[in-house]
């Protein structure tokens, strides 16, 4: 077993032992791809103030989100066809999740359904919901989510249109993957995810096949998730939602200092500024430089959480500092989860956890109530003088 000793570690290893195009899945961004570069590349612009001779004993990191107590301001993100980085891996994710005491957010677009988890995971979990044309899906699987005890919905906002992504139309993306000359040999070099695949029944899309209207087999499913994402999503119906939903609801995908107001006035009660990761916008700014922004528009309002280029510890501090309230991270569990399974969850986990601890401890703070934008040393055009104008 190699030494794991960072995020990056762990992606190495996912390369690998994953499919190309199942990882080229989660390594990938819309067209040029630079949104999806510069998402972790502007984490990189802010540095630390270090200081010394103080009390770093009795640190803690633990906190809430939307009142659940959490180890650390982090949640894992929603990410679509997870249980084909690694055999039922939504299940594998909610469990390290639930033991680390972290929340987790199941997708959609999942392999393993919301019944799967909740059948698998002792913990509620989080339930992120995509806007389909077809109203009387969308009213079930909220139903479903209810049912199985899904503590809060997340509503991406962002994905009206799906944006492309050069590489899994060449890798001819799909769930299950067909089977070509190609990926035959590439399957038989990544045994471990091969006998993993062989031996699980979740291979598809189990949210949706059997509950969608129409949608009995691959063919119908994949006509169907070709036409169904709702290009017609506004404020309204996003008030149709929250009160069909009647519980915790958060927003993602806000990206806008009057998005992020509006999503105020819609009830959200917390709101992630995110840019799909860089898969939907490309040549859109960075999460990173735009929380600023929202952060003056809705501080104290709403929970405001960042998602979206996430790779370290010392990423999730530095959002912190500039006033999100916590993070949702994806590709840095993703990574680990291809790697390492479950056990790879964790270790990613653990990894992000240390990285953020020692870090605050070297900047002075004990808690993260005493992490505010003072630990960082910020360019003075780190926001840009388009976002001033905006």
């Amino acid at each position: 077993m190699p030494v794991i000793t960072s995020i990056d570690d762990l992606r190495h290893l996912h390369r690998r032992r994953t499919p190309k195009m199942f990882f080229d899945y989660c390594e990938s961004g819309s067209w040029t791809e630079q949104t999806f570069r510069e998402n972790s590349s502007d984490f990189d612009k802010i540095r630390f103030r270090q200081r010394v001779a103080v009390d770093m004993s009795g640190r803690t990191l633990k906190g809430t989100m939307l009142g659940q107590p959490v180890t650390m301001p982090v949640a894992l993100a929603p990410i679509g066809s997870l249980g084909m980085q690694n055999a039922d891996g939504e299940i594998k994710a909610a469990r390290a999740a639930a033991r680390f005491g972290v929340p987790y957010t199941l997708s959609t677009m999942s392999i393993c359904s919301i019944e799967d988890v909740a059948q698998n995971s002792a913990d509620p979990f989080w339930f992120q919901l995509y806007v389909m044309q077809d109203t009387g899906f969308v009213d079930e699987i909220i139903e479903r989510a209810r049912a199985a005890n899904c503590s809060a919905l997340v509503l991406t906002l962002d994905l009206q249109i799906l944006g492309q992504r050069h590489k899994d139309i060449k890798n001819g993306l799909s769930a299950p993957p067909k089977i070509t000359p190609r990926n035959a040999f590439d399957f038989a070099t990544k045994w471990r995810w091969s006998f993993g695949m062989a031996g699980t029944k979740r291979r598809t899309f189990r949210n949706i096949v059997g509950h969608a209207s129409s949608v009995g087999d691959l063919t119908s499913l994949s006509a169907w998730t070709a036409e169904q994402f709702d290009p017609r999503l506004d404020w309204a119906k996003v008030e149709r939602i929250r009160e069909r939903w009647g519980g915790k609801l958060i927003l993602k995908g806000i990206l806008d200092a009057e998005d992020a107001k509006l999503a105020v006035k819609a009830g959200a009660d917390a709101i992630v500024v995110s840019n799909h990761g860089g898969r939907q916008l490309d040549g859109a700014l960075s999460s990173i430089r735009m929380l600023p922004s929202v952060v003056r528009a809705v501080k104290g309002e709403t929970e405001i959480w960042l998602d979206s280029g996430i790779r370290s510890g010392q990423d999730i501090l530095k959002a912190i500092a500039l006033g999100a309230d916590a993070t949702m991270v994806g590709r840095a569990y993703v990574y680990g989860l291809g790697a390492m399974g479950e056990a790879g969850v964790t270790r990613a986990l653990e990894i992000l956890q240390k990285e953020m601890d020692v870090t605050m401890a070297l900047c002075g703070r004990r808690t993260l109530r005493e992490v505010a934008r003072d630990i960082l040393l910020v360019p003075r055009d780190f926001e840009g003088d388009w976002a001033e104008n905006a």
